[in-house]
């Protein structure tokens, strides 16, 4: 890693967020380092997180401590949840089972990527065993028709369509003629996320 030099209460602070980090896969709280360094304040805590990012040892929005991410890892923090279908609908996993290396400007909170199975969107260039970035939906009802998102029915897995709103229905249409499109209440359906970047493992 290129920084400059640490103080040693510098030095301490990164050398247990890299311990944290690399065993929970996310940044500790304020609180979390505070109780770590023994500290009853947070003052000095945000001061070091200050230096430390002027040094060039993590990147950090001051004031969000979730944000905070160790240089030499901040390419590798989305993780891959597992696998999507593109066909019909399959289970979907909840073991994080490898990261993507990505840029730093994509680190928008909450990004997860799926690994695609099937062909059911192959006229959109998403093909079987792509990678699909996702970005979380806050609000389904803003989704705009035609997006393409990972939606989930529950009690029957998760599945990447183009998704269409009429009335109190969803469609889920694929870019595939051989496959019909899946319509449901839209109570039934729980979108995941829509897609922002698609990946071709060469």
């Amino acid at each position: 890693m290129e920084g400059e030099e640490l103080t040693s209460a510098q030095q301490e602070l990164f050398d247990w967020l890299s311990d944290y980090i690399a065993a929970h896969h996310h940044s500790p709280s304020i609180r979390q380092m505070m109780t770590a360094m023994g500290l009853r304040s947070p003052a000095p805590i945000q001061s070091r997180l200050k230096h430390l990012q002027e040094k060039g040892w993590i990147t950090w929005k001051e004031g969000q401590a979730r944000t905070l991410q160790l240089v030499d890892n901040a390419l590798s923090g989305i993780p891959v949840l597992g696998a999507v279908a593109a066909g019909g609908l399959v289970e979907t996993f909840d073991d994080v089972q490898e990261t993507l290396d990505m840029s730093t400007v994509l680190q928008t909170r909450g990004l997860f990527a799926l690994t695609v199975n099937g062909d059911s969107m192959v006229d959109s260039y998403i093909a079987d065993g792509d990678v699909v970035l996702m970005e979380p939906v806050r609000e389904p009802s803003f989704i705009k028709d035609g997006t393409v998102v990972s939606a989930m029915v529950p009690g029957s897995g998760t599945t990447l369509k183009h998704f269409y709103r009429n009335g109190s229905f969803v469609r889920l249409e694929a870019a595939n003629p051989a496959y019909d499109p899946i319509e449901l209440e839209a109570e039934m359906v729980q979108i995941q996320g829509k897609l922002l970047a698609v990946w071709r493992k060469t």
